[in-house]
């Protein structure tokens, strides 16, 4: 079986979800220019760090550079991304992990955004952040982990 090619109609999601159940999982592409996919590479290396690469090639098919804001695009199981949102590697690892979490709420049927929604995806980062730190042999790494959980905790959106 297959992914389908898009994920809007019923059908398509009760495809994709079937696809997910059974263990598949993406190869994961990223589209754009050669600075973006250098920025994707060392997100996705610590994402690989953390013990979630499968988790977003679960649920994420490609990782495409915009003009615009970067976004979900759930009818293509794809992120949106620019240039700007993957300038630090912690901070696009941690945005992956979250939009992959708001997808996986899609596939499912569940709500997947606006306020308690957003939370939700929001915790899912908070817990690839904490992993990651845990993970990572790498001073520095492990302290900018650090000041965004410091961050996250202060925000007022949480």
């Amino acid at each position: 079986m297959k992914f389908p090619k898009r994920v809007f109609t019923h059908e398509e999601v009760q495809k994709a979800r079937r696809f997910i159940e059974e263990g598949n999982k993406h190869r994961l592409r990223v589209i754009g220019s050669p600075q973006l996919k250098d920025k994707v590479k060392a997100a996705l290396r610590l994402i690989r760090t953390a013990k979630y690469y499968d988790f977003l090639r679960t649920y994420i098919r490609r990782i495409v550079e915009v003009d615009g804001l970067s976004q979900l695009r759930e009818a293509d199981a794809s992120i949106w991304t620019n240039e700007y949102t993957v300038a630090d590697s912690i901070e696009a690892a941690s945005y992956l992990i979250q939009k992959a979490e708001q997808m996986k709420n899609y596939i499912e049927g569940k709500p997947y955004f606006g306020g308690v929604e957003e939370a939700s995806a929001i915790e899912k980062r908070i817990e690839f952040l904490e992993e990651l730190k845990s993970r990572s042999k790498r001073q520095d790494i492990r302290e900018r982990c650090e000041e965004a959980l410091k961050l996250w905790a202060d925000s007022k959106f949480l």
